[in-house]
């Protein structure tokens, strides 16, 4: 049924139940919106990236981005914190990757989207 709001737009109040119906809690959107900021910025998008191709090490990911390994290690941490990358120890040396296939795919989506 339609209902008519200051003559200028028509409401439908089966599509608008059947979304709210559908509507995740508020909370979520909190939740995605941090997540997506933590792409926002272009360092972690390349530390992504590689970490896509390799798991790596501070001093590899440091070398390759020409960045310092102090600042790469920040940006691991915030990227440690949005659980989009694991670590896993070898001897004395620590191992990043991707947690999942969700931060590749994130990504590439991203990636494609912009190339179109």
């Amino acid at each position: 049924m339609e209902d008519t709001i200051n003559n200028e737009c028509s409401v439908h109040q089966d599509i608008i139940d059947k979304v709210a119906k559908a509507m995740p809690e508020e909370s979520l959107f909190y939740d995605a919106a941090d997540l997506l900021k933590v792409f926002g910025d272009p360092t972690r998008i390349r530390m992504i990236y590689v970490l896509g191709q390799s798991e790596m090490c501070v001093c590899d990911i440091a070398k390759l981005l020409n960045m310092t390994q102090s600042a790469i290690s920040h940006q691991l941490r915030v990227l440690k914190q949005a659980r989009l990358v694991k670590a896993r120890r070898s001897g004395k040396t620590i191992f990043y990757s991707l947690c999942d296939d969700h931060v590749q795919k994130i990504f590439y989506c991203a990636m494609e989207h912009i190339m179109e």
